[in-house]
């Protein structure tokens, strides 16, 4: 039997749980509008519902998102978007309204978990919101090892002794930057994952020319827990760092001389990926906005991560578990 590994405990005072791809809570809106956050390269876009006696099935029917909300449509591709609905709808009595204003994400975690849906997307990645999980105590967050040593088979989040006599499929979680994040949905409005917490940042650069470019600018190696043969200068205030970085960047000539170079703002994101490089599991836990949190690298890099709710016999979860290296985890929905 496979071996679990108890990689620390999180919590959940809200009672709702978002899993998500961690490197992408810089796109979370919390209780703001989307738009106060949409970063240049994310275009601007409308929110839909299906309404009418027939939303369900015409929601079904188009099957393009979970439920019969319909998120981060491009407002340049909102109408062609619509007349592909009426086209889908075959009949039914329904139809395509439109929000006022895009729906924050925390309202999204709301909305799905009462409409009963799998998941909900933020700019197109799909993230999975879970209730009626314990707020009065920790969740110990297992792994289980995969054939391959390196590798996860599971993340397993325990809400509850007992057994599971059902389970529900879940959506998947989608991951382009290889971590997950497991997180109260009320702590991710104090999220910061960008702005200095306290005003300083690291520039650290690495690679086949590293120690040659760090020994002409007299730079020494920073030490820093989990890499190795890495140079740059830490603890520099903000703007300072991020002149340096550019200044570095833009002198190197990339047919001559290979280096990465890294700007590190001091955000809770730069705290807890800091925590996961030195840790021995790739794993590591963060208190933000009163609850805590678990960053977990995913241990196979990108993919789509199906999540699996176990239940006991009155439907109150048990346990939730994320596939990791299961066929599944590495093909689209």
């Amino acid at each position: 039997m496979a071996e679990s590994v108890h990689l620390g405990d999180i919590t959940c005072p809200s009672g709702e749980l978002v899993l998500m791809d961690g490197g992408y809570l810089q796109l979370w809106s919390g209780s703001r509008n989307p738009e106060e956050v949409r970063g240049p390269d994310i275009p601007p876009s409308v929110d839909f519902e299906v309404v009418g006696p027939d939303a369900d099935a015409a929601a079904r029917a188009f099957d393009r998102q979970s439920g019969r909300t319909l998120y981060d449509i491009p407002r340049d591709r909102a109408d062609a978007f619509a007349a592909t609905f009426e086209a889908a709808r075959h009949g039914l009595d329904a139809s395509l309204r439109a929000f006022p204003t895009q729906v924050p994400h925390r309202e999204r975690v709301r909305r799905a978990i009462a409409g009963g849906e799998p998941d909900f997307l933020i700019s197109g990645v799909p993230v999975v919101a879970i209730g009626g999980v314990p707020a009065d105590r920790a969740l110990p967050v297992l792994a289980t090892e995969g054939e391959d040593e390196w590798s996860w088979a599971h993340f397993r989040i325990v809400c509850r002794d007992g057994s599971a006599v059902a389970s529900r499929r879940l959506g998947p979680i989608g991951i382009d930057w290889a971590r997950f994040v497991f997180a109260d949905a009320d702590a991710l409005d104090a999220w910061e994952h960008e702005r200095p917490i306290d005003g300083l940042a690291d520039v650290v650069f690495w690679g086949r020319d590293a120690e040659r470019i760090a020994a002409e600018l007299g730079v020494g190696p920073t030490g820093t827990a989990g890499e190795q043969d890495t140079f740059g200068w830490l603890n520099l205030p903000v703007e300072q760092a991020r002149g340096r970085a550019l200044a570095l960047d833009g002198s190197l000539d990339r047919e001559s001389r290979w280096v990465k170079v890294d700007f590190r703002p001091h955000s809770h994101h730069w705290q807890v990926m800091a925590d996961v490089r030195g840790s021995e599991y790739d794993v590591a836990t963060i208190e933000v906005g009163g609850a805590r949190m678990m960053y977990a690298m995913t241990s196979v890099g990108d993919g789509f991560f199906p999540v699996t709710l176990e239940l006991d016999a009155d439907g109150v979860p048990v346990a939730v578990q994320i596939t990791v290296t299961d066929d599944e985890s590495s093909e689209e929905p």
